[in-house]
């Protein structure tokens, strides 16, 4: 009763207390790490990041952020981890490369070794990626562990059954039509004041964070589909994105789902402002009541005049309800879905797709 009582009342002050400390990007950091990091893996591949060429019948999926815990009150993959499995399943048995893009373990909780024997699973189901030499990970904020600590090679390797390299980011690069395009992805964290993994975001994490949600057994990660316009750092991105020509840039960390550019909210706004231009009454209706069930009263509209469709987020895989949402690129299609419980199963659902010959045709 107790227990009940402080969770639904500490929720919302919690909530609004992480989201002022949990994130404080600058933009000029925040544009200098990734050109500077880009650059990198593009003259020495390899080192930050892998470069890698890929044809039509190359197919990638890309996760991040799990945060794979302990399954204790503050693990907050658990409840999505049956749908992160199934996923992985099914994209080991169609050949597609995975890129886990950081933040895969939760190693500002918990140590390695818990984490490790907690979520077997899990890691068999990574494990089948590596064995066809088909895995990328990808370090982020919450398991800086593996880029920074001398056992860490040792832990990939019990983990994976064989040596794993861990990279900053990664770029893909194809030709569509002649066009060349660059896709660089990295977790996202870079140029963030909060999250760069200094040592009081850490200890505030293991010592006060940790353990109050851990009690109260919180998640504050909103559903897969959110009613947000992006936050700060997803529109940093998107600026610093905006200012590259033929490229896309592919991120995580913020846990909020962004395609081409647009959170779900700033989409149902974009469908809305075509359908007053092509004056379909009866589709600028339905947006009207789609938008006004997810925003306060007279919010002001977003701008999307000159908005460039180059920036995308692989969300999370530990939503609230159990949702996962990651990134494909398959088929000449770059598409967001979202593995869901459906009667306790897992499925698979396309939320949005265009394909890269549209997507370059328009950057």
């Amino acid at each position: 009763m107790v227990h009940q009582f402080l969770k639904k009342l500490l929720a919302k002050p919690i909530g609004r207390l992480a989201e002022k400390y949990d994130s404080r990007p600058d933009a000029g950091r925040v544009f200098t790490a990734l050109t500077e990091l880009k650059q990198n893996i593009l003259t020495n591949p390899g080192k930050k990041g892998p470069v890698m060429s890929f044809g039509p019948q190359q197919q990638f999926i890309i996760f991040s952020d799990q945060h794979k815990g302990t399954k204790n009150g503050s693990d907050i993959f658990a409840t999505a981890e049956q749908n992160y499995i199934a996923a992985l399943e099914y994209y080991n048995q169609n050949n597609f490369t995975y890129i886990n893009l950081g933040d895969g373990e939760e190693l500002w909780e918990n140590n390695i070794a818990k984490v490790k024997r907690k979520n077997s699973q899990s890691f068999a189901r990574e494990k089948n990626f590596a064995t066809r030499n088909a895995f990328v990970k990808i370090f982020g904020n919450h398991d800086l562990y593996w880029d920074n600590d001398p056992l860490a090679p040792i832990f990939l390797e019990r983990i994976y059954g064989q040596k794993i390299n861990i990279y900053e980011g990664a770029i893909l690069q194809t030709d569509i039509d002649g066009k060349p395009l660059q896709i660089f992805l990295t977790h996202g964290h870079q140029g963030d004041l909060q999250s760069d993994g200094n040592w009081f975001s850490k200890w505030f994490i293991a010592n006060v964070w940790g353990p109050l949600q851990m009690y109260l057994e919180l998640n504050l990660n909103t559903p897969s589909v959110d009613d947000h316009l992006k936050t700060i750092h997803n529109n940093m991105m998107y600026q610093w994105s905006a200012r590259q020509p033929g490229l896309l840039l592919i991120t995580g960390h913020t846990h909020q789902p962004v395609f081409e550019s647009l959170t779900h909210l700033e989409r149902l706004y974009r469908q809305m402002e075509l359908a007053r231009a092509s004056h379909d009454v009866d589709v600028v209706k339905e947006m009207e009541q789609e938008i006004n069930k997810r925003i306060r009263k007279n919010s002001p509209a977003p701008d999307f005049l000159g908005y460039k469709p180059g920036y995308f987020n692989s969300g999370c895989c530990c939503f609230d309800d159990g949702d996962i949402t990651g990134i494909e690129i398959a088929g000449g299609y770059i598409r967001l879905i979202k593995w869901a419980y459906h009667n306790q199963v897992p499925v698979r659902i396309v939320l949005e797709e265009i394909t890269l010959k549209e997507l370059i045709d328009s950057l």
